[in-house]
């Protein structure tokens, strides 16, 4: 079983910290390559930028929770969740689809919130 772990690509694993700014204020992340491949995947669908995207997802966080203790592992998260909703047929695997209204649209057709 772990062969299927230990023999991928250390490329993936590789960390790569990159520069950005959020409202003006330079900052740096720092995530494995993989994570950021995810991240270029997401914003594409929406026909942003990752710098784009990130700044969206910080200012979502902020506007939900009110603080942020650890961004990093919050864009981590999100790169699963995303991989995840696609396995569970929740996300489409066509990545021309955006996934800007997902949420929403799922929402009024179940009549919950997810």
């Amino acid at each position: 079983m772990c062969e299927i772990f230990v023999k991928a690509d250390p490329g993936l694993y590789e960390t790569k910290a990159r520069s950005l700014r959020l409202h003006g204020v330079v900052t740096s992340i720092r995530l494995e390559k993989i994570f950021w491949s995810v991240l270029e995947e997401i914003a594409a669908r929406d026909g942003m930028n990752t710098n784009q995207l990130i700044t969206k997802l910080h200012d979502e966080l902020i506007a939900y929770r009110g603080h942020i203790d650890n961004f990093s592992s919050f864009l981590r998260v999100c790169c699963l969740r995303y991989t995840s909703l696609m396995l569970d047929g929740d996300i489409a695997h066509d990545k021309h689809l955006p996934l800007a209204g997902l949420h929403k649209a799922k929402t009024e057709a179940s009549g919950f919130l997810i």
